[in-house]
């Protein structure tokens, strides 16, 4: 069936966990851009629930399939233009519906921050989505499109202004309420996993440009230490999701054919104080890295794994609740330095929890950039970063309708 004829312009597979049903719940109660969608998962019966309890109207069907099932998928798929997906952690369950989408030409976005999983789908999917035309777009929750696009943005930004782009940015989390999301802590064991079973997996996960398709890059920061930030004029600690963030951003570059230049230099940092007040934020930022590599070793051992998946990870159907997600924060800013030295900054901010809040609608408005914005001429299939893939199309989206702003500060 071609991509015109088909019966869905988005499906929600996973709909009946905790973050799909808020992906379902905000299609509903944004309108859904216009979208004819549907929602789909393992049990009827509890897609049934979930419309009930969400008062979605009958016009949104109930799809049967199974993440496990590669009939049941290709059915799936071949019924709708775009699948938004939230179903992790990929490397365990995201392979065959993936697949099917490259297969089938139907677009795909995921929340996956699994470095690699996305390796391996690079090689194995980018041949069938190039010739299918599906374009499939990892990595469109809080890790990476407030990053990827704020990179995208601040790049811009100052090649309107100066007339060429940043030599280097510099990510910085100001401001982060809310926890992570049980997914990406299963996501993170599930990834220690594998390199336990295979050491030499630890080479896509420390290098910055493992997935830029062979390109090597420059030398990069080391983001793991302490260190004081002179352009921010503060000082910084590791920040969790960077590892997948600064892969993604570079491969954005890459795969627009280096707009930022081949010797493009990025880091990632969570500052610990305040600008101005000079070492208040020094002891905070030792305490975060020493923190940060006490917690790798501990999630290196079995025991420690097995106890937080018995006892933290959250169960399908569980998060935080309405309150929580509405009273979370974020806010990150993009620095980079012009020639003659001046500073531009790029100060994006999300006005609900990173996790769950605001993750769900990136990447709804994700998936509908893709229905509405984006056409195959400048997004061909192929498998890409959101930056690389919606662009600047995705920013005025999220700016218009999902509580985040892109601004450049004063």
């Amino acid at each position: 069936m071609s991509r015109t004829d088909r019966e869905f312009d988005i499906v929600v597979f996973g709909a009946t966990g905790f973050t799909g049903r808020l992906v379902a719940e905000y299609l509903h109660l944004s309108g859904a851009d216009g979208a004819r969608w549907a929602i789909a998962g393992r049990s009827l019966d509890k897609l049934g629930q979930v419309r009930d309890e969400l008062h979605l109207p009958p016009a949104v069907a109930l799809l049967k399939a199974d993440a496990g099932d590669a009939a049941s998928l290709m059915t799936l798929v071949a019924r709708t233009k775009v699948v938004i997906t939230t179903v992790g952690p990929y490397q365990l369950h995201g392979e065959p519906l993936a697949t099917a989408c490259a297969e089938a030409g139907t677009d795909y976005v995921d929340l996956c921050g699994e470095p690699l999983w996305m390796a391996r789908m690079i090689d194995k999917l980018t041949p069938l989505a190039r010739q299918s035309g599906a374009r499939i777009v990892f990595s469109c929750g809080f890790d990476s499109i407030p990053f990827d696009l704020g990179v995208v943005y601040l790049q811009a930004e100052a090649q309107a202004r100066f007339g060429a782009p940043l030599p280097e940015v510099r990510g910085r989390v100001a401001r982060l309420k809310g926890a992570a999301s049980g997914g990406t802590l299963a996501s993170m064991m599930e990834t220690i996993e594998a390199i336990r079973r295979d050491g030499s997996l630890i080479k896509v996960m420390v290098n910055p440009f493992s997935l830029t398709g062979g390109f090597k890059g420059p030398k990069q920061p080391n983001d793991q230490g302490a260190d004081f930030d002179d352009w921010a004029d503060a000082w910084t600690g590791p920040f969790v999701m960077a590892t997948i963030n600064t892969k993604n951003v570079h491969r954005s570059n890459a795969l627009r054919g280096h707009p930022w230049g081949e010797g493009f230099v990025y880091s990632e940092k969570m500052l610990t104080g305040k600008p101005g007040q000079g070492d208040k934020g020094r002891k905070k930022a030792y305490a975060l890295a020493r923190f940060t590599k006490l917690q790798n070793l501990a999630l290196g051992f079995t025991p420690t794994r097995t106890l937080l998946r018995r006892f933290v990870l959250t169960q399908p159907g569980d998060g935080p609740n309405a309150a929580a997600r509405e009273a979370g924060r974020y806010e990150v800013w993009f620095t980079g330095k012009a020639a003659g030295g001046r500073l531009l900054r790029a100060v994006v901010k999300g006005d609900r929890d990173p996790g769950y809040g605001s993750t769900c609608k990136l990447i709804s408005e994700a998936a509908l950039c893709l229905l509405r914005d984006v056409d195959a001429t400048a997004t061909p299939g192929g498998v890409w970063t959101p930056g690389s893939a919606l662009g600047l199309a995705l920013v005025r989206r999220l700016h218009a309708r999902a509580g985040l702003t892109f601004e450049i500060a004063a």
